[in-house]
């Protein structure tokens, strides 16, 4: 394991397409050299992790926007907000909903609105051709069952935020 390693901190609630996106932003964060990934519900998470990350990767099923297990404990990190400690830390956002027209962007919005509160920065996903099946420039997405193209979209995502976390990490020009 390299000795100072870049943190890559994904926090999901439940819901099991959210949770196989997860796994695949972990996959794919996991393929940058140097960089450690943790996964937690929100029951399971502190804000010790969210401290000792370099990016951060929040993910909620679409409930009318964030799930309210998952809004319940960002809630409870304002005083993070307050003494910036999340300021210059990389974030990005993925969800799943049962339709595509059920709120999918206004859900990785809320959780972005959340990141941007926190002075972080804010990375998506650039176009690609894939994006005409799935994805958003917001973040990663799933609706209804989980396809091949959203794995594919959540991996770049997790490798995405990764190169970026780790270069600012690094002091390296982006």
């Amino acid at each position: 394991m390299t000795e100072n390693p870049c943190r890559i901190f994904i926090l999901h609630d439940t819901g099991d397409q959210v949770a196989q996106l997860a796994q695949a932003i972990a996959t794919g964060a996991a393929t940058v050299p140097g960089v450690v990934v943790k996964v937690r519900l929100p029951r399971q998470a502190t804000k010790a992790d969210l401290l000792e990350a370099d990016g951060i990767i929040i993910g909620t099923p679409n409930w009318t926007g964030i799930k309210g297990t998952l809004k319940r404990w960002l809630d409870t990190t304002g005083d993070l907000w307050e003494e910036g400690s999340l300021a210059g830390k990389v974030g990005a956002a993925f969800t799943s909903s049962a339709g595509r027209h059920s709120g999918t962007e206004f859900t990785l919005l809320s959780v972005l609105h959340w990141m941007l509160g926190g002075g972080m920065i804010i990375v998506g996903l650039p176009w690609t051709p894939l994006m005409e099946q799935a994805g958003s420039y917001y973040g990663a997405t799933a609706v209804g069952t989980i396809t091949e193209a959203d794995l594919i979209q959540a991996q770049a995502l997790g490798r995405r935020v990764a190169q970026i976390a780790s270069q600012l990490r690094r002091g390296l020009n982006l």
